[in-house]
């Protein structure tokens, strides 16, 4: 009988996805409980535009700044992982080849099962040392253009984030209308923006939104308090 060919299907883009909610969550929530909290001390829509403006622009590139450093740390770490590696296979192969028999040994594998495998490698050194890269260390080769890919990501998606609580300042002149219709559009956005993140994440869709959008709404709450507090 014929058979259906088993697809699997996974998903392979997790740091795009990363850099995504990374930039969309802060990118919606902190511009969205400053113009909250400048709400409730002035009720001038164009001031706080103008403030929300500055701080999605400060934001954006400071948020993006953070991801390209944090890239290219991991490329360098990475680097200098390799070149440590491939120094201990000349200089100490033993002791390299023992690590490899206490990886498979973790797996199951009798000595003999593995040895076959151990010898395979030694006549390999490039090999061996991407095995130990990926087994020993759990280091995966990064992405060379994966710092500005980081930043650009974050930096443009806390951007698009901003403009979202904002957008009801630049159609209202009236600050505390403006509040009214925002607070209803982000939370609604943070709710389907936590709700898409669950999809790939693997978190119930409903649970993730209501997540993402009391997280969001509680910091708003707290900052257009404090606001009204000191004013």
């Amino acid at each position: 009988m014929p058979q259906t060919p088993h697809i699997e299907k996974h998903f392979t883009a997790s740091d795009i996805v990363r850099d995504i909610v990374i930039g969309m969550s802060d990118g919606l929530t902190v511009p969205f409980a400053l113009a909250a909290g400048l709400t409730g001390a002035i009720a001038q829509s164009k001031i706080i535009v103008t403030a929300g403006f500055a701080e999605i622009a400060a934001g954006s590139i400071a948020m993006g700044l953070g991801g390209y450093l944090a890239a290219r740390g991991d490329a360098e770490h990475y680097a200098s992982e390799r070149i440590r590696e491939e120094q201990e296979v000349v200089a100490v192969p033993e002791l390299e080849a023992r690590e490899v028999r206490d990886i498979f040994k973790s797996y199951g594998l009798t000595e003999d099962e593995s040895a076959s495998v151990v010898n395979a490698l030694r006549q390999r050194p490039k090999d061996w040392v991407n095995f130990m890269m990926r087994f020993e260390l759990g280091l995966e080769r990064p992405d060379p253009a994966r710092a500005w890919k980081s930043a650009l990501t974050i930096a443009m998606s806390y951007i698009v984030g901003g403009l979202i609580p904002l957008s009801a300042y630049l159609i209202f002149k009236d600050a505390h209308r403006a509040l009214s219709v925002s607070i209803v559009v982000t939370l609604l956005a943070l709710a389907v923006f936590g709700a898409i993140k669950g999809r790939f994440t693997g978190v119930p869709l409903i649970r993730s939104g209501l997540q993402t959008a009391l997280i969001g709404g509680l910091a708003a709450a707290v900052a257009f308090g404090i606001a009204r507090w000191i004013a």
